[in-house]
This record gives C-alpha cells, sequence and structure tokens, in this order.
C-alpha cells in the first residue's frame, strides 16, 4: 500500500454494494467490498447467503490530494462518501486488514465458525429438533458440526450439531 493512501468508507444505496463497487471499480478506484456468509429465514427454512458484512457501506482506497474525488458522489450506486464535518472519514488500514485476513478460500468471511464458544461455554441449541436444549460446549468435530455434553434425563449425552445451530448463555 502506498504510505500516501488512505481507507475511506462510501455509504451505498439500498443493496447496491456490488453497482457501487462495479462502477467504482471501472473508474479505476480500489474499492473492498467484505462479504460474510450470513444465515436468513425463508419460507420456515434457513439457507446460507453470501451478503456484505456492512450493509450498504464499502471500502476505498485514496491519496487525498492526488486522486480526482469528484467522481465519486455521482456513481451509479453511491449516496455519499462518509464524513465527519467537512473531513472524510479515514478507515484505520489495519481494520481493513484484518478483514482481508479473514476471507476465506472462497473470498468470504465465515461468521458462522465457532468463534466465541470456548470449552466449557455454556450454550443452547437455538434451532432444529432439540430447540431450547442447553448443554456445554465440548469441542469442534468438523468444517460446520460441534459436540456439546446434554443433561437428557438425568443423564450426560454428547450430541454434535451444526454450529449455526448454538447461541451462547451469558453466565448468571
Amino acid at each position: 500500500m502506498n504510505p500516501e493512501k488512505a481507507w475511506y468508507l462510501i455509504y451505498t444505496k439500498p443493496r447496491e454494494e456490488e453497482v457501487a463497487k462495479t462502477n467504482l471499480e471501472r473508474q479505476g478506484y480500489t474499492i473492498y467490498l467484505p462479504l460474510a456468509y450470513q444465515y436468513r429465514r425463508r419460507h420456515h427454512k434457513r439457507e446460507q447467503i453470501i451478503a456484505p458484512l456492512f450493509p450498504r457501506y464499502l471500502f476505498i482506497e485514496l491519496t487525498q490530494y492526488l486522486d480526482n474525488w469528484a467522481p465519486i458522489r455521482s456513481t451509479l450506486g453511491v449516496s455519499t462518501l462518509v464524513r465527519f464535518g467537512m473531513e472524510p472519514a479515514v478507515v484505520p488500514g489495519d481494520l481493513v486488514e484484518a478483514l482481508k485476513a479473514r476471507v476465506g478460500p472462497e473470498g468470504v468471511i465465515d461468521l458462522t465458525a465457532t468463534v466465541g464458544f470456548k470449552p466449557g461455554s455454556r450454550v443452547r441449541i437455538a434451532e432444529g429438533g432439540m430447540t431450547g436444549y442447553e448443554g456445554i460446549f465440548l469441542a469442534t468435530s468438523s468444517h460446520d458440526r460441534v459436540i456439546i455434553l446434554l443433561d437428557i434425563v438425568g443423564k450426560q449425552v454428547r450430541v454434535q450439531v451444526d454450529a449455526a445451530h448454538l447461541e451462547a448463555l451469558t453466565p448468571h
């Protein structure tokens, strides 16, 4: 990265992040739109989608005095350049690099991973046939599956469930 360049934030029109990205890149700008796997409910089913990590926002790398900023605002899909007062909002470069470091082989950040669950953490099954059961997180067993310990009719049972079906319980 050129030391004179910095990352700034663009606010897009609703659901037009890709449109803004494409049109800005056509004009020669360096753009970063972090995408993530997310789940949504549709027709009583849960489906995995790829969506912007920060809806309506994308990052643009610019040199304050060398790049032409004028066309940005009128670019198709762009609403405005985010500002604090009169100054464009500078995004810390290490934040953008940290986001890029979390990108998987498909170019998408996986938020469905078991980040935050440590062995011994109390969890609740939030979806599926065992919804509502509470247990203790034991380990990750495969890409999308985890092992939890449930107390079922007075007996502790190890169960494998989809990691995305768990939610953390706060300690009492």
